[in-house]
């Protein structure tokens, strides 16, 4: 068990360093995320577009939100799939353990 438990820091320090390293190593350097970046190049080169968006969330916090919606119901579809799927197989485990042959040796 204290194998198991090492382990098991180890890994929860792991997961603290990822978040923490990079706050610590940012040097109050500005980041500017690939969207902004590419967002600039297109309105430079004079990109208009076609059509016009059907629903425009009325801020930023609204966005944000429905995106959180977005990813919790992709997630929660996802897990009912995997679990649909393991449940499936474990109901036909016995199944298949009942159909083989009995070794009489």
């Amino acid at each position: 068990m204290t194998r198991r438990r090492l382990v098991t820091a180890l890994l929860v320090l792991a997961v603290l360093a990822l978040f923490a390293l990079p706050l610590l190593l940012d040097g109050g350097a500005e980041y500017a995320g690939t969207d902004g970046q590419a967002t600039a190049v297109i309105e430079e080169s004079g990109y208009r577009p076609w059509v016009e968006s059907v629903f425009s969330p009325s801020s930023a916090e609204v966005e944000s939100g429905l995106f959180a919606l977005q990813a919790a119901l992709g997630g929660g579809v996802l897990g009912y799939v995997l679990g649909r799927l393991r449940g499936r197989r474990q109901a036909a485990r016995p199944a298949r353990s009942e159909q083989l042959p009995a070794d009489d040796t």
